[in-house]
């Protein structure tokens, strides 16, 4: 009897990469078509849906008559559907938006018949620790995947475990997802090259059928499929046909003993194309913005909105999800497509702000007119910096901002704005055409204040907040037309704005709270920060208090952190060719690295008390492009000025630093580099729910030269070093430990080069993608340096890469001007060390109402205690697709005790 074999037909849908998506939808619909004819003209014939809704909903939207023909095949376990919305790239995006998805996707499986209950997880470029974790809190026990499996793992399946101990049965596609499409391509020798593949792969299988994944990108099944399988099965042979789910839960049935911890990143059995970290930065970065835009808008709706805004934040969260596709947020498509995921994720974060700033319009209201509002969307106590339009200062008084309660808060004075709009001779004939600029009150985004009307000038004096009282254009328009037949000569016509400047305040606000404030004249000083924590800058020094930063000659940073840490040569910038393409970097044979300036500049922008500001620029000669046969780069250089600004705000911790410069070159890596006082064993770096601990290499053993590069969301940290992250992106330990580079820019010209120094095999088309290059882009990155020897768990940078990626948000007031400031309030309060807020949202349940749902993570692998205080008097714990577990007691407030690394979902009303 030869080895039994179970074949799972199946397509693999890149929803869009080398075509974009409406171009792939049209193949969609043509092979989806086929797959319900075949399935109800054959009851033998099984289908799994790639683990993803979205197939199915973008079939439907062109399809819409053909549901219940796909309700029908679900409801009786012959079309395999879900659990995923989107089958995505796992380091691109956020541990919640991971979540998100998956909820997405089981619901809109619901809808249909049920969702397959299997993690299915076949071609991301590696997977994430806490996989297994969130697989089993939605109920799921087992996962499905190909890449990045250590070499440890010599069956076809192993335990798959998270860092809180959680797991999942895990089968291991060791030769992909298309296993069984080559055992096909001859119909008449199907049972021969069955037995071929199962002698090859014996020691895989042990007493379980062979799985035979037959299926690949973008194809619909042979219709003559199950004919065939059924004329190369017999008593000698028994060929099955089953839905993955099918095979997993009822063929499978080996002790499973091998366990793998955390994640998988191992280049052994498979290409995990670490490239795809760094390409197409704009891409990381509109991910980041979009998913904090809807965290922010759900936070406000859910703590200071009576609407509900469900629709739109689902229509928020579907565009980014969408978005997560492993082919397109990583930037492997072609321009058109990168083009496409660029709009998309602008119309999440637009669609998001749209509900924040709705939400933040109601207690707008209750604000005056001259007063701000300011918000905290996170639920712990923090100090933040504003910037706010003011009055100017004249030499009688300075601006001064006060509280609700009458507390003076400090305030810097960064700029001030010319009071001149515009001074025009005009004949008397063309006032007409200069009041036609008016729109009921307002002339170039101000409003007018009043106007003086004399023989031969018309003065307009312009406010952001008017106080002379109504407004008559009408009236000014016949007071106009009548002093210009008087007097028809030449006439100056002059705009003139009130004295206004920016000024920053420092804002003191309660957990997940509002706070409001006024500027006004004043006759006293502002106040400031306490003397130690004054920031303070000259031309090559700046200081807080808890750091000290000086610029050396080449332009690097002496950094010293509150400890006395000190981290010398911060910021060096090293740039090199690149000569591989979209999926894997590779350095031509002979490289020149760049890390030297030609020239260096430095200016003090700001010197405090609350903000020190200095701009660093460097101009480098950076190759333009590779050589010709692309084995070294150019002789021709062009000069490239690479401006840095180095910040220091009262109160932090941290040196914040923003880099940007104009791309003029191709084919190249910049990276920029910090040095550690001593060379670290390995590094550290946070997202999706952990802080993952790699060492200095990766493992390698396939076709991939296993560089090791890695993946980074919320800080990456490596001895007394830890940079805090505003997007998702790529480091690499550098130097036998001695330093971390960040990539700024990864800029190529191909989604795949066939002949690739690292790579054995081409990861897709050689397709040309000259937007890759970024060429004349400005290019821009935001991050910040902690000095810290006790490392990320001493310096809490849990909580600080928080206050980096989360600005507050600030609001005019809309309510009567002069009137009274409203008090602060307070919201939802999160209290506990290394405690991760991943979600603050409203939820509706049929049974209880509306509740605020609360999702927290114990970023330690101690546990963590948290205390959740608010206007609550009970709390629900659920699972994370949102289903209740236990009634946990609330007794002021809510005790919760997490295991390590666990993540916890409460719903409190």
């Amino acid at each position: 009897m030869q080895k039994p074999a179970v074949f799972v037909p199946h397509f693999h849908w890149d929803r869009e990469w080398y075509e974009p998506f409406q171009v792939f939808r049209h193949r969609l619909v043509a092979a989806l078509d086929t797959v319900l004819e075949t399935a109800e003209a054959d009851p033998d014939f099984r289908f799994t849906v790639d683990g993803q809704m979205a197939a199915i909903e973008d079939y439907l939207h062109m399809r819409p008559e053909n549901r219940d023909r796909v309700v029908a095949l679900v409801s009786a376990g012959r079309l395999a559907v879900g659990p995923w919305l989107i089958l995505l790239d796992e380091f691109l995006c956020s541990g919640e938006t991971i979540v998100r998805n998956l909820q997405m996707g089981w619901a809109s499986a619901a809808g249909l018949g049920g969702s397959m209950p299997i993690g299915y997880l076949p071609d991301m470029f590696g997977h994430i620790a806490q996989m297994p974790q969130i697989l089993a809190r939605a109920g799921i026990e087992h996962a499905a995947l190909w890449r990045g499996v250590p070499g440890t793992v010599d069956g076809h399946a192993f335990r798959w475990r998270a860092p809180d101990g959680s797991e999942v049965r895990t089968e291991f596609l060791f030769d992909g997802y298309d296993n069984g499409f080559d055992v096909l391509l001859v119909p008449d020798r199907i049972g021969q090259a069955l037995d071929e593949y199962a002698r090859t792969t014996a020691e895989r299988w042990g007493g379980d059928p062979l799985l035979a994944m037959a299926g690949t990108d973008h194809h619909a099944p042979d219709p003559r499929l199950a004919s065939w399988l059924r004329r190369a099965g017999g008593e000698e042979r028994s060929i099955t046909m089953a839905t993955l789910d099918e095979y997993i839960r009822g063929h499978a049935r080996d002790e499973v003993s091998t366990v793998v911890t955390g994640e998988l990143r191992s280049h052994v059995r498979g290409n995990i194309l670490p490239g795809v970290l760094s390409v197409r930065l704009g891409l990381k970065q509109r991910m980041a913005v979009a998913e904090r835009t809807v965290d922010h808008a759900e936070r406000m709706n859910a703590l200071w909105s009576q609407d509900d805004e469900t629709p739109f934040l689902a229509l928020a969260w579907h565009k980014i999800i969408e978005s997560t596709a492993h082919d397109s947020v990583v930037g492997s498509g072609t321009d058109e497509t990168c083009d496409q995921v660029a709009a998309r994720l602008a119309e999440a974060a637009q669609t998001a702000r749209a509900v924040r700033d709705a939400a933040l319009a109601e207690p707008a209201a209750r604000v005056p007119g001259d007063g701000y509002l300011v918000a905290n969307p996170l639920p712990f106590t923090r100090t933040a910096l504003v910037e706010v339009d003011v009055a100017g200062p004249s030499e009688r008084s300075l601006p001064v901002a006060t509280g609700a309660d009458g507390s003076v808060c400090p305030v810097q004075l960064i700029s001030e704005a010319p009071t001149v709009l515009s001074d025009e001779r005009v004949d008397a004939s063309q006032l007409e055409r200069v009041l036609r600029r008016i729109h009921r009150r307002e002339l170039f985004g101000r409003l007018i204040d009043r106007y003086e009307l004399t023989p031969g000038s018309l003065v307009f004096h312009l406010a952001e907040v008017p106080t002379s009282g109504p407004f008559d254009l009408l009236a000014l328009r016949r007071e106009v037309a009548e002093a210009a037949s008087a007097h028809p000569e030449e006439w100056r016509v002059l705009t003139l704005d009130e004295p206004r400047a920016t000024a920053l305040v420092s804002v003191t606000l309660p957990p997940s709270g509002l706070v409001s404030f006024r500027v006004g004249p004043g006759d006293r000083p502002a106040a400031s920060p306490t003397a130690s924590a004054v920031a303070t800058a000259t031309a090559r020094a700046l200081s807080n208090g808890l750091v000290d930063v000086v610029i050396t000659g080449d332009g690097t940073l002496d950094v010293t952190g509150a400890d006395g840490t000190v981290l010398r040569g911060v910021g060096r910038l090293v740039d090199g060719g690149d000569r591989g393409d979209s999926y894997n970097y590779a350095p031509p044979e002979h490289d020149t690295l760049v890390s030297e300036p030609a020239e260096t500049a430095v200016e003090l922008l700001e010197s405090g008390p609350l903000r020190a500001k200095v701009r660093v620029t460097r101009v480098y000669e950076w190759p333009v492009a590779l050589s010709e046969d692309r084995d070294l780069r150019s002789g021709r250089t062009v000069p490239t000025p690479v401006e840095t600004l180095v910040e220091l705000r009262a109160g932090e911790p941290f040196v914040r630093l923003t880099a940007s410069f104009l791309n003029q070159s191709a084919d190249h890596r910049l990276r920029c580099h910090v040095p550690l006082p001593e060379p670290a064993a390995g590094s550290a770096s946070a997202g999706q729910f952990a802080v993952t601990e790699r060492g200095l290499t990766a493992e390698g053993g396939w076709g991939e030269y296993p560089l090791p590069t890695f993946p980074a969301g919320n800080f990456v940290a490596a001895g007394a070093a830890t940079v805090l992250l505003d997007h998702s992106g790529e480091y690499e330990l550098v130097d036998d430990g001695a330093e971390i580079a960040l990539t700024l820019l990864r800029a190529i010209g191909s989604i795949s080069v066939n002949i690739h120094p690292l790579r054995d095999e081409p990861a897709a088309s050689e397709i040309p993608v000259p937007g890759a290059q970024e060429l004349g882009m400005r290019i821009e990155n935001r991050f910040a340096v902690l000095p810290s020897a006790t490392g990320w768990r001493g310096a809490n940078a849990v909580a600080l890469a928080e206050e980096f990626r989360n600005d507050v948000l600030v609001t005019r007031g809309t309510g009567p001007v002069g009137a009274r400031l409203p008090s602060d309030e307070s919201g939802l309060r999160v209290e506990g060390e290394h405690v991760h807020v991943s979600s603050i949202r409203c939820v509706v349940d049929d049974e209880h109402g509306p509740g605020t749902e609360v999702r927290l993570t114990a970023m330690s692998d101690t546990g963590a205690r948290a205390r959740v205080t608010g206007t609550f008097t009970e709390a629900t714990t659920v699972d994370l697709l949102g289903r209740p577990l236990s009634r946990p007691p609330v007794a002021d407030g809510l005790e919760l005790v997490l295991d390590p690394w666990e993540i916890r979902t409460v719903v409190v009303r």
